[in-house]
C-alpha cells in the first residue's frame, strides 16, 4: 500500500509516497540514489547493506522502509561532516582497510554502531562485534586496527 513516510535521512527530513513494505535499501539505492549502501546477499548475512538507525548498525535489506518512519537514518553518505572525513573513515583510509571497497561502507557503519554500544572495545570485542559483516579481500586485520586507531581518536566519545 501507498503511504506518506517521513524520517530523517543523515540529518536532513524526508517524506516519500512509497510502499511501506518495500526494502529501506532499494529506496535508499533507488529513489534516493544513495548507492554507497550496498546490496549484498538480500537475506541480512553479509553486512554489505549496513546503515544505522537510530545509531544501531541493521542490514537495510531486511528493513521496510515504514518500519524507519519517524526514525535517523545514517548512510555512509552522510558520516563525514563537513567536508570533512569521520574518524572511522580517516581511520579505514590510513590503515588500508579496504580493497575493493565494496564492504566499506558497511563495515564503517557497523563499527559506528560498535564504538556507540561500547566506546572503548577490545581487540576480541572489535572481531565479535564486526564478525558478520563479510570481506572477501581479506583485509580483516586491517579493518580491526582502524576500528581500534577510530576508538582511540574519538577517546570514549561519541562516534
Amino acid at each position: 500500500m501507498i503511504q506518506a513516510i517521513s524520517f530523517t535521512l543523515n540529518d536532513r527530513p524526508v517524506t516519500l509516497r512509497t510502499d511501506g513494505e518495500r526494502p529501506l535499501l532499494w529506496v535508499l539505492r533507488t529513489d534516493l540514489g544513495l548507492t554507497g549502501t550496498k546490496y549484498g546477499c538480500g537475506e541480512g548475512l553479509c553486512g554489505a547493506c549496513t546503515v544505522l538507525i537510530d545509531d544501531q548498525a541493521t542490514p537495510a535489506c531486511q528493513v521496510s522502509v515504514a518500519k524507519v518512519a519517524g526514525s535517523e537514518v545514517r548512510t555512509i553518505e552522510g558520516l563525514a561532516k563537513n567536508g570533512r572525513l569521520h574518524p572511522l573513515q580517516e581511520a579505514f583510509v590510513a590503515h588500508d582497510a579496504l580493497q575493493c571497497g565494496f564492504c566499506t561502507p558497511g563495515m564503517i557503519l557497523k563499527a559506528y554502531g560498535l564504538l556507540v554500544s561500547n566506546p572503548s572495545p577490545t581487540r576480541r570485542e572489535i572481531i565479535d562485534g564486526m564478525e558478520d559483516n563479510l570481506c572477501r579481500c581479506g583485509a580483516q586485520v586491517r579493518i580491526v586496527e582502524a576500528v581500534q586507531t577510530a576508538a582511540k581518536a574519538l577517546k570514549g566519545g561519541r562516534p
